[in-house]
């Protein structure tokens, strides 16, 4: 088990859409050893859609994970000082959420969790969900790419003729990408041709 004894802290953001290609991952963080702790945005928590209920969402992860979600700032803070995480997983991560994090706008239980990570110098995996990667939020996506110990899940346009901005992470590669990150190194190539994922 590449990830036994590992404290992982996964935030979900509101990308409801891809909470199904998610919840997979969790899974497989768990059977890779991992202690994974769910930390929840305010939007998760509150909105209900075709894809489903957010609670129901949240206790299924709950389930999974054995765990209880973190869905306030004020239990996010602890993971700073006093719990901190060997890493922190964000995914998906919107295009709101991310531009809010490469601004330092910490608004929400998981910019929390991951602005404490940060602060502990250890690793931060990102997995984008956003419909505008490649238009206003290209140059938070540069920047976030940019900073230290800030990783990415591989990503690439998801229907570039429908979408042409649109990108997403191929949340299949979640772990590897964990893996690597842990020992501070950037899964490669990060930029993927996604929709072909799609395609096959």
């Amino acid at each position: 088990m590449q990830l036994k004894g590992r404290r992982i802290g996964f935030g979900l953001t509101g990308s409801h859409c891809t909470y199904d290609a998610v919840v997979p991952e969790i899974e497989k963080l768990v059977k890779e050893g991992a202690d994974v702790i769910p930390v929840v945005s305010f939007t998760v928590q509150n909105t209900n859609t075709r894809f489903g209920e957010g609670q129901e969402w949240i206790q299924k992860i709950e389930e999974i994970t054995g765990n209880k979600a973190i869905d306030s700032i004020v239990k996010a803070e602890p993971l700073g000082p006093k719990i901190p995480l060997d890493c922190m997983v964000v995914a998906p991560l919107t295009g709101n959420s991310m531009s809010k994090l490469a601004n330092a706008l910490t608004d929400s239980p998981v910019l929390m969790a991951t602005k404490a990570t940060l602060r502990n110098h250890h690793p931060v995996v990102l997995g984008i969900s956003t419909n505008d990667a490649l238009g206003l939020n290209g140059i938070n996506l540069m920047r976030l790419m940019s900073t230290k110990n800030i990783y990415f899940i591989p990503f690439g346009q998801d229907a570039p003729e429908k979408k042409p901005n649109s990108m997403v992470a191929r949340m299949n590669m979640l772990v590897p990408t964990v893996v690597e990150a842990i020992n501070h190194k950037q899964i490669q190539p990060v930029i993927v041709e996604k929709y072909l994922d799609d395609l096959n």
